[in-house]
């Protein structure tokens, strides 16, 4: 999605991205519907499906916006820092334990994102700040899934996603409208269909397990990003981004190996 988000920066605006991404995974939506039944369209909680819905928005255009201005590590880096605010807001809302280990934890990550940003060394890029804000709007969206997994199934998580984005993002791609043409139409494809299969894969593991467990296990992505930025956009990888990501790592791999 990472890769998608970059190849489409070119051709439309964020919201157009987001718009053609969110109409993709709707249509692909469909045969699961046909095939488990339309009874995934009922919700037993709609305003919690909204706002929900209405973060998950605000983390993506955050989170694309950023893919196409800085490099792809720096984003998936600072993106990391979900599971902090994962952690303070599942004790917060879902009381979820916040014990010595996890404050140890979310001490470590804030000290990733400085070294990361670097505030005072140099001035911090807006797309920085905008993932920042995207890390945090999807720590919410996180734990109003895992909240919403306990009266509503996977597929009609997905099925308000679409339902929600799909009209937001029409409404800001008007001006400036342009139509995919080429290439883009495979991009837009790719991106539409990856962006489903992680939202529903992390639907189902929250369905078994715990939010500040589920969130940290996909940091994988991290160094696979930054191999491909480099390989393919020639990104060098920037010691600081690559430190403070170690020290992102360090906090999450503490926080599951204290999980319990």
């Amino acid at each position: 999605m990472g890769v998608c988000g970059r190849e489409l920066s070119s051709d439309f605006n964020t919201f157009q991205t987001l718009f053609w991404r969110s109409l993709v995974g709707g249509i692909a939506i469909l045969p699961m519907l046909f095939h488990q039944g339309w009874s995934h369209t009922r919700t037993a909680r709609p305003a919690a499906q909204i706002i929900r819905n209405l973060f998950n928005f605000a983390g993506q255009y955050g989170w694309f916006y950023a893919i196409g201005v800085i490099s792809l590590a720096e984003v998936f880096a600072l993106e990391f820092t979900t599971p902090i605010w994962t952690a303070l807001l599942a004790f917060l809302f879902l009381k979820e334990r916040l014990t010595p280990p996890r404050i140890a934890a979310i001490a470590i990550g804030f000290a990733g994102i400085l070294l990361i940003t670097r505030p005072g060394a140099e001035a911090i890029h807006p797309a920085g700040l905008a993932v920042l804000g995207a890390a945090v709007a999807y720590a919410v969206s996180y734990i109003m899934v895992k909240s919403l997994t306990a009266t509503d199934s996977p597929l009609t998580i997905l099925v308000y996603m679409t339902l929600v984005h799909v009209p937001i993002a029409f409404a800001f791609s008007i001006d400036g409208w342009v139509w995919p043409s080429g290439e883009s139409w495979i991009w837009i494809v790719i991106v539409g269909l990856s962006g489903l299969s992680a939202h529903y894969c992390m639907a189902r593991a929250f369905q078994m397990a715990e939010a500040t467990l589920v969130v940290p296990l996909d940091f994988m992505r991290l160094p696979l990003i930054a191999v491909v930025g480099f390989l393919v956009y020639d990104e060098a990888l920037n010691p600081w981004v690559l430190g403070g990501a170690g020290l992102v790592f360090a906090a999450n791999f503490l926080n599951i190996r204290f999980a319990k």
